[in-house]
């Protein structure tokens, strides 16, 4: 039987990239660096955000199959059927990358 983790409230579950994929990414830590690069990977499931957000009209800021960059502290890490995966609440993640296409910075005037 296949198993499948169901995050609550404000958690988020991802599994991680090997890390090669991450020097590809572009994203660097400065040399001499004692804190660990952030790690990344891809968003397998959502939580359903808390319960006052709706009243406030915050809905959970990712989805599913997002890549997003999270601390090597962030959250815990838990193995289901042989695969580890992390659970993480959504705030811990510093980010979602996302492809922009080649040309100038979005914003930016061209002369």
């Amino acid at each position: 039987m296949k198993h499948f983790l169901r995050p609550l409230f404000d958690r988020v579950v991802i599994k991680e990239l090997e890390p090669e994929r991450f020097r590809r990414s572009g994203l660097l830590v400065p040399a001499g660096s004692n804190e660990p690069p952030p790690q990344h990977g891809i968003v397998l499931a959502v939580g359903q955000g808390q319960d006052w957000w709706e009243h406030v009209g915050f809905r959970m800021p990712i989805q599913p199959g997002d890549h997003v960059v999270f601390p090597a502290s962030a959250g815990a890490w838990v193995e289901v059927d042989e695969e580890r995966l992390l659970v993480c609440r959504v705030a811990e993640l510093l980010g979602v990358m996302e492809e922009i296409p080649d040309g100038p910075e979005p914003g930016r005037v061209v002369d």
